[in-house]
């Protein structure tokens, strides 16, 4: 639940119940195949960028360097979506259809 403060007093809840939102065809059978993949998968490709961007820095690459260890957020970021999509799913009533 989201909350923000409209005036002193006033709260404004954007929490969403479930059946409210719904997600397409196309975003189900994404999540439905990518929740086959490890979220361990995700940390050792961060990892695997760390180093070799390291070792791009330390042959004198530096702008490939860089290039490469930009990668990390964004995998670590797809694995952290990954596990609350198999935690949690992002749907409420493909779960019900599922069901």
């Amino acid at each position: 639940m989201v909350s923000f403060q409209l005036q002193q007093g006033e709260i404004m809840e954007t929490r969403v119940e479930r059946g409210q939102a719904s997600e397409d065809e196309v975003t189900g059978a994404i999540e439905r195949q990518t929740s086959m993949v490890p979220s361990s998968l995700f940390l050792g490709l961060a990892l695997g960028s760390m180093a070799v961007s390291a070792a791009l820095k330390l042959s004198g690459k530096n702008h490939w360097a860089l290039f490469v260890g930009q990668w990390a957020a964004p995998f670590l970021i797809m694995g952290n979506y990954n596990k609350m999509v198999k935690q949690h799913g992002s749907d409420a009533t493909g779960q019900l259809r599922a069901a």
